[in-house]
């Protein structure tokens, strides 16, 4: 464990995650963590690191999991060049000296190599997306929404794709139909429409995969005002357009890598404008696991998070 924590603390410098050639500050203590192998390249080392570091972050005490994002960059908004720097923003963020911001970045780096240590990484199914393309259309009498997939196959023998709506509604209010890609199981819960997307024949390493599923909602009210997204494993493009019904007065407010809040709380977004045509278009790159990303233009209590493929 001494390995991995030294090799934690070497990660942390500089840009953490995001430094170039990433390949080469990651060492054998940490790869074995993460099921890094050497036939990974660059890009599919990057991803097993991000989604098993954010899945070890999620399982820290509370008071540390903000100082271990920043300090690894796991925020999006916090990604300065050198870590010093971060932990000034996690200490404004706090209200708290860098000391204290440093010592639990320590504190966490211990937990997460004693976590990484005593815990398997979490299945990821043998897949990432590429690209998650959302339309919603609310300017008709029954709303729609359309969802396409692409996903990118990390290893051999994927036959199934889970994956879950983007938007809160009860599974008795939607229509659902698989415009192509293979065909669809129902996993539905309670709260959001959940499946299984299997492909027609056995999927290999380093294909892509293409599928899309429409929502056709019951009624109006059945549409919940948000479209919120927070992926367990990466994803480089998540596009939203959402139409509304020609009002360009309606407050939006849309969320580009935001930590979920565990209290009731309101998390922290920014004011979307909304076209002459009454649209919206958000565009986000390079989502990180266990981050919310999407829009909301209605109150809090009206939409639920729910983590999604």
């Amino acid at each position: 464990m001494t390995n991995l924590v030294r090799e934690l603390k070497t990660l942390r410098k500089g840009r953490g995650v995001h430094a170039g050639r990433i390949v080469g500050r990651i060492g054998p203590s940490l790869a074995a963590a993460c099921g890094i192998t050497s036939a990974d390249g660059s890009v599919a080392a990057k991803q097993k690191l991000v989604t098993r570091l954010t899945e070890l972050v999620e399982q820290l005490p509370e008071d540390l999991q903000l100082a271990a994002r920043a300090a690894f960059g796991l925020i999006p908004d916090v990604r300065q060049p050198l870590y010093q720097d971060r932990v000034t923003w996690v200490a404004a963020r706090i209200d708290r000296d860098s000391r204290t911001v440093r010592r639990r970045v320590d504190e966490a780096v211990e937990q997460l190599a004693e976590l990484a240590a005593t815990t398997s990484p979490r299945a990821d199914g043998g897949w990432h997306t590429a690209e998650l393309s959302v339309a919603v259309a609310l300017d008709q009498r029954q709303p729609e929404v359309i969802e396409r997939y692409q996903v990118v196959v990390d290893q051999d023998g994927v036959n199934s794709i889970d994956f879950a709506a983007v938007f809160p509604v009860l599974r008795r209010d939607v229509d659902v139909h698989l415009l192509y890609g293979g065909t669809l199981q129902d996993r539905s819960d309670a709260d959001r429409p959940g499946f299984t997307l299997v492909p027609a024949a056995s999927l290999v390493r380093g294909e892509t995969h293409d599928f899309a599923i429409r929502y056709r909602l019951s009624h109006r009210d059945a549409m919940r005002p948000c479209v919120l997204h927070v992926p367990e494993r990466p994803c480089e493009v998540f596009d939203l357009r959402v139409r509304f019904e020609h009002d360009r007065k309606r407050f939006v407010r849309a969320f580009d890598g935001v930590m979920v809040q565990r209290s009731d709380a309101e998390p922290s977004g920014t004011v979307q404008p909304v076209d002459r045509a009454g649209e919206i278009h958000l565009r986000f790159r390079r989502l990180l696991p266990g981050l919310l990303y999407g829009a909301r233009w209605g109150g809090a209590a009206a939409c639920s998070v729910r983590r999604a493929s």
